[in-house]
């Protein structure tokens, strides 16, 4: 008998635990859903578009070298201000004095030849000088000696003979104004090897003045790669030995901005950024310069843009990591609603708020249909349905299109059209007729049953 009441009393004290969870669920599943609302609010909205970046100088120099060789003193140290022309480095200079020496030397001995070949040529000239005037003499006298054959008084071989003379001087003196003609041309030519010779020394000049590396602007010194006593290669490429950066006053952020928002960057915009160098401490510029050269990086492209700002303090330095945000749009003394209002779904609710106006009543009776089934497979009422794929509200895809906010009045949820504006990724700007400040929207759903259920399980 003990055994059989001990029974009776556990079966009894497991229907009556069924029974009040059926009551608390029957209870709660019955009641109307618990909405969460927020104000609709007023205030300014702006818009902006964050990326990261490195912080670089204006405008740097990077300083190499144009010749080999060792490195005899090294007079510039990093942060060091350099002026422009001042000296930087020295590079050992000995084998370049040899080789200016060298073309020197060579450039003297053109000029020597140039000379000689000059003297030779008014010899010539001297000679052609004289054999003119032997032939001019001849031809007097051959024109005698005809004159007098024909007389009579000399025989005509005389005469021929005078006129061989008169031939003979005449050859040579083509000879003699050909040979002119190419002493004049070897002349000219070795007018052109001194002039081959001059550049070689004006190069052996220059190189010899290039083992002295200047500064080519004032800056200051941020990089330095080299050290004394290093030998500097330069082949195809000149060997980076200083970097100067012109003015680490005005410096720059360099940014990868996404191809997504680079329709949203213009020249001039204000930026803002932060580095963890100085947390909690935001430093401004704008936006100077859209690069329009892409970058593609495992399919992703960006676009760099660069946002100019003042270190007059002198507190950022090149090679910082910047966090910056660009401000694209602002919006002054607007409506605004949590982003969450405009993605709002209720089941049931929102596919009737969906059908056309002039649907058949039938179409509306399965949309209601649709939606009540849609109820019942998420908890036997209404649910909410935040995010999901699509634009965020209030971004370039979704900015002046239409869209529905639901407003609690009297405890029941009413569908209203709204045109979208401006977000900035919490809020967004809306408009409707008779929309106003402080009026409540639905941002949640609590499906209903949703507390006999927590309840259920305590219970349990």
């Amino acid at each position: 008998m003990k055994r059989t009441g001990i029974a009776g009393l556990g079966l009894a004290a497991l229907l009556l635990a069924g029974g009040a969870a059926w009551w608390w669920q029957q209870a709660d599943g019955n009641g109307a859903p618990q909405y969460r609302t927020a104000p609709v609010g007023r205030g300014d909205i702006v818009s902006t578009v964050s990326a990261s970046g490195t912080i670089n100088p204006v405008g740097s120099v990077s300083v190499g070298s144009q010749i080999s060789g060792q490195l005899r003193q090294v007079l510039a140290d990093f942060n060091d201000e350099v002026r422009a022309g001042q000296v930087l480095a020295r590079i050992d200079p000995e084998t370049f004095r040899h080789r200016l020496a060298q073309a020197e030397a060579d450039l003297v001995a053109t000029r020597a030849q140039v000379a000689v070949q000059q003297a030779q040529i008014e010899a010539r000239r001297a000679d052609l000088a004289r054999i003119d005037v032997n032939l001019d003499e001849s031809r007097r006298d051959l024109a005698r000696k005809r004159d007098l054959a024909e007389r009579g008084f000399i025989s005509p071989a005389e005469a021929e003979k005078a006129a061989s003379l008169v031939r003979a001087q005449e050859q040579e003196l083509s000879a003699g104004r050909a040979a002119i003609e190419v002493a004049i041309a070897q002349r000219r030519n070795t007018e052109a090897v001194v002039r081959q010779r001059e550049a070689a020394v004006a190069a052996a000049r220059v190189d010899l003045d290039r083992t002295v590396i200047r500064s080519p602007v004032d800056g200051v010194v941020i990089k330095r790669s080299v050290d004394a006593g290093q030998t500097v290669a330069a082949s195809l490429q000149a060997p980076e030995l200083f970097v100067i950066a012109r003015n680490l006053r005005d410096m720059q952020v360099d940014t990868s901005i996404d191809e997504t928002d680079i329709g949203r960057i213009e020249v001039g915009q204000k930026a803002s950024f932060t580095v963890d160098a100085y947390p909690g401490r935001r430093f401004e510029g704008k936006v100077s310069q859209l690069r329009m050269a892409a970058t593609n990086v495992q399919n992703v492209i960006t676009y760099n843009v660069i946002v100019t700002f003042s270190n007059a303090e002198g507190l950022l330095l090149p090679g910082m990591t910047a966090n910056v945000r660009i401000v694209s749009e602002r919006r002054e003394d607007v409506l605004t609603v949590p982003n969450a209002a405009l993605r709002l779904r209720i089941a049931g609710l929102t596919d009737r708020a969906e059908a056309p106006m002039d649907a058949p009543a039938g179409q509306v009776a399965q949309a209601g249909a649709q939606g009540a089934q849609g109820a019942q497979s998420a908890g036997q009422g209404a649910r909410a349905q935040a995010g999901g794929g699509g634009s965020a509200p209030g971004s370039a895809g979704e900015r002046g299109r239409t869209g529905r906010l639901w407003l609690l009045e009297g405890g029941e949820p009413r569908a209203v059209e709204v045109r979208v504006g401006l977000g900035d990724g919490t809020s967004t700007e809306v408009a409707a007729p008779g929309l106003a400040e402080g009026q409540q929207v639905i941002v949640g759903v609590a499906p209903p049953g949703a507390r006999g259920r927590r309840e259920l399980r305590m219970f349990r």
